[in-house]
Formats: C-alpha cells, sequence, structure tokens
C-alpha cells in the first residue's frame, strides 16, 4: 500500500497533524518507535498553556504559540479533555529589574497576546500570598492556563483514529528515501512503508531525518529538564502559574497547579547529548528547589514531593520551530524543532502541517468528519445516587484499583478498549491517573496488570510498564520455566 502520507512521530505535533488531515479524503498513517502516543517529549513537560509573550515578536513560535492558546478552549471541550485559564504571573524581585517586565509585556501585546498587565507588590502578593517577600512586580497574562498533556495527546490521536487515521506503535523509522516516481520510502525496524508525503514530527530525532534529505542541516540538543511533582495537599499553594523572569536558557522553574490538583516545580534546563537520557539527577533536583525557594516561600519541595521526573525538549540551534516542506525533497515536510511552547502550539502547528501537505496533495475534504471525542467516564463527578445508578448498570465501577486516586475497574477497562487503548501500565496511568498518586503505584499495579492480562491476553510476565524492555515480573517467567509456583 502506498499512504497519501505518513507522519513519524505520534507527539502532540505528529497527532495534532494526523487529526488535522483525518479532515481530509486521503490515506494517512502515524509511526511511533514508542508503545504508545505520547511516549517522548510530549509526556514530560510543565502541562502549561503558555499566554504567548515570551516567544520573539514575528517569530513562528510566536505566532503559533499565540494561536494555539486561542484554540485551546473549544479544542478541550470537543475532546472532553480538563483545561483551565488559571492566568499566569512573571515575578520579579529585584526592583532594579522592573524594566524586564515591560520589555515582555511590549512583546506580549506585538504578538497579540490579550489582556496582559503588569501589577504591582501590594496587588501581587494578595494573588499569590505564597510568593516571596522579595516580590515587587509581576506580568500578569489571564489566558495562560493548565492542562493535561498526556489526555491532549491521546485525545488528538483517538480522534484521527476514529476518522481513519492508522497508528503503527514499535515501528521505529530508521531510514527513508525518494525513488524516481517521488513516491517515498521509510525503512524501520518492522519493514518499509511507502508514502507520496512525508511529515517529521520526530521530536528530538526530527534534526536527524531532515539532515537525512535537506541541504541545509540544522541540530537539536536534547535540553533536559528536572520536575518534582507535589502531593495533592499541596495544591493550593498557588492559584497562578508562577515564573521567574526569563533567561537565554528559557522561562526558568515555575510553580504551578496541575490540571489535577498537585503542584509542579520545574523544569531545569541541562542541554546534554544523549537523545534518549531522561534520568534525574540529584544535582538537577537540588538546583531546581533551590531556584524555585527565591520567588516563594515555603514552598516544601522535600517533604511533599510524591515523584520526580526529567524530559527532553527539543532545542533547535536558532530557537524557532522549523515547519515546511524542504525545497530539494518535495513530499517531505518538516516539524521540527518544537520545545516550549509546543505543547501550547500543538493544535496551531497540526493546522499549519496539514495545510501544507494538502497543498501538495489537493485533496478533497471529508463529508462525515467526526471531530467530537467523549473521554473516559470519570465518576468522581458524580452525585452519590448516579454512581450508585452507574454501579448497578456496571458493577465494574464499584471496584476500586487505585485507591490513591480512586479509579475504578471500569475507568481501566474503558482505557484498554478504546480506541488505540492501553497495553501497559503506563498507557493506562496516563489515561486514568492509576498510579498517579502518593504510592506512585505501589498497590494498584498488580491489579492493573491482571486486568492487562485479562482483558488483552498479555502473560503477565510480558506485561510492560511502558513498552520495550521494561517488563515488570520478569521473574515469573523464569520461575514457570523452572517448574515453581
Amino acid at each position: 500500500m502506498i499512504y497519501d502520507c505518513i507522519i513519524i512521530g505520534a507527539g502532540v505535533s505528529g497527532s495534532a497533524t494526523a487529526r488535522e488531515l483525518s479532515k481530509y479524503d486521503i490515506n494517512v498513517c502515524v509511526l511511533e518507535k514508542g508503545e504508545d502516543v505520547c511516549s517522548g517529549t510530549s509526556k514530560a513537560n510543565s502541562a502549561i498553556v503558555h499566554a504567548g509573550f515570551d516567544a520573539a515578536e514575528g517569530s513562528l513560535m510566536a505566532k503559533l504559540n499565540v494561536k494555539g492558546n486561542e484554540m485551546m478552549g473549544q479544542l478541550a471541550e470537543d475532546l472532553d479533555i480538563p483545561f483551565k485559564r488559571n492566568g499566569s504571573l512573571v515575578v520579579c524581585i529585584h526592583e532594579s529589574e522592573k524594566d524586564g517586565l515591560k520589555d515582555l509585556y511590549n512583546r506580549g501585546v506585538a504578538n497579540g497576546v490579550k489582556d496582559l498587565r503588569i501589577v504591582e507588590r501590594e496587588e501581587l502578593h494578595k494573588m499569590e500570598p505564597n510568593l516571596s517577600e522579595a516580590a515587587c512586580a509581576a506580568l500578569y497574562a489571564p489566558t495562560g492556563g493548565i492542562i493535561c498533556p498526556f489526555m491532549l495527546n491521546i485525545a488528538m490521536a483517538e480522534n484521527a483514529n476514529v476518522n481513519g487515521v492508522d497508528f503503527f506503535f514499535n515501528t521505529e523509522a530508521e531510514d527513508l528515501c525518494r525513488d524516481e516516481e517521488g513516491i517515498w520510502h521509510i525503512r524501520t525496524n518492522n519493514g518499509e512503508y511507502k508514502t507520496k508525503t512525508v511529515v517529521n514530527a520526530a521530536g528530538v530525532y526530527s534534526d536527524v531525518f531532515h539532515n537525512m534529505v535537506a541541504d541545509k542541516k540544522i541540530h537539536i540538543t536534547p535540553r533536559r529538564g528536572d520536575y518534582c511533582l507535589l502531593d495533592k495537599e499541596m495544591g493550593n499553594f498557588a492559584s497562578h502559574t508562577i515564573f521567574p523572569q526569563p533567561t537565554k536558557m528559557g522561562k526558568g522553574i515555575l510553580v504551578s497547579p496541575t490540571i489535577h490538583g498537585n503542584l509542579i516545580v520545574g523544569p531545569t534546563a541541562v542541554d546534554i547529548e544523549d537523545k534518549e537520557s531522561t534520568a534525574t539527577t540529584a544535582e538537577g533536583i537540588n538546583d531546581l528547589i533551590e531556584k524555585a525557594g527565591m520567588h516563594v516561600d515555603n514552598l516544601p519541595v522535600r517533604r511533599k514531593v510524591i515523584t520526580s521526573f526529567a524530559g527532553l525538549r527539543a532545542h533547535e540551534d536558532n530557537h524557532e520551530f522549523v515547519i515546511g516542506e524542504v525545497k530539494e525533497a518535495p513530499g517531505f515536510v518538516d516539524c521540527a524543532g518544537i520545545e516550549s511552547p509546543g505543547l501550547t502550539s500543538s493544535p496551531a502547528i497540526g493546522e499549519m502541517v496539514a495545510d501544507i501537505v494538502a497543498g501538495i496533495l489537493k485533496p478533497a475534504k471529508k463529508a462525515n468528519w467526526n471531530g467530537k471525542r467523549k473521554g473516559i467516564l470519570n465518576p468522581s463527578g458524580m452525585s452519590v445516587e448516579e454512581r450508585n445508578e452507574l454501579i448497578k448498570k456496571n458493577p465494574a465501577y464499584g471496584q476500586i484499583i487505585c485507591r490513591c486516586e480512586s479509579i475504578s475497574e471500569g475507568e481501566i477497562l474503558d482505557a484498554i478498549h478504546r480506541p488505540l487503548g492501553a497495553r501497559s501500565l503506563d498507557g493506562v496511568k496516563r489515561r486514568t491517573r492509576a498510579g498517579m498518586g502518593r504510592c506512585q503505584a505501589g498497590f494498584c499495579s498488580p491489579r492493573v496488570m491482571e486486568i492487562i492480562n485479562r482483558e488483552l491476553g498479555i502473560p503477565v510476565e510480558k506485561i510492560t510498564k511502558s513498552g520495550g524492555k521494561s517488563v515488570i515480573a520478569p521473574e515469573l517467567s523464569r520461575k514457570q520455566k523452572g517448574g515453581e509456583a
């Protein structure tokens, strides 16, 4: 089969593009080297919807940030995912640096950010009582927001899949070339795929594929960011997303509530060479805690952390999104260098990339495209009467599997059996939050594994945390082979 378009990468950019292309009467597929969508950069970030004042005026990054922010509310409604405009504050702690806030304000206005204003000390401390006494002013952006990156990514991919896009997981693109007839051949670990057009949405590896076909090379540096996630007990510590004034390395260490009621602190910014190195470091966590404490007081990071993690940003040398068809490689469309504010920009990125592909293929629009998607039922928002009625109809919703997050068996079954359903512990976790609470899956993992085994027929000893070699109970297989119970 020859596809009309193949997308390399199922992160937010690839999935947003897939959803937009599913509006057309063409054959589209996504190749993802991970075992699920949201397996790379998109799974480990700040979960922030940026207002758009930080990116350089006139840049593609600024344009798509503001447009993506404006699109997010309707998209969240259409895809049934949580989203809140909690507003953001860029906090100044030195009177001598207040002019920097004005510079950010002017840039934001030029970028088209709405309702920006600078707040002074008295109002600022009323807005955020836990700010440091040194906080003297802040840039306030009410259009800033918080979202769940997993749910956004998964929802866009599910909606694309329902509208006809194929997804192939555990399928790593290794090489590609264009033949004399203009067909692209993509060699993978699972055989060759053919297509008329290619979208390069490969995250930290996007420079690798670009440089295979382009005369003008690009360079992506993996920029590691460490985070700490605090218990829901600390979810009310801040109501806005609190940033320090930015530096050339990024927006700095933020403190923010999450859409699920936790508190997140991070990220650091460390440039590394290894595109797979997502291990946290003691140095990184210590740096994070020290810098966060400069802008807020009494942040109990060491006492209330339930997990720490790190993610990689695809930092392009010019700090700009690289989006467009490569001139000397007709049909090859870059979606590269997508770092912060990539999550915010993703709806606009998907629209832009799909427009480029549609301009090449000239396809007709589908008459029956459905842009709506219903998320996994969350019984916690129901009244006691409604919940009892639900359990009568489906007793699985009365079986609590994850006690920390009160996640039922019914929700896990939905996560497994819906389009592009979960096949690993992390797949279930990202769709339902089973395993994201205080015990970090210490109690619920065995029960989730039993459900995966029962529903999908995957042997317990082959069930993974997140695909690949991350098996949970390899000893079980060895014991069984040895005849032990």
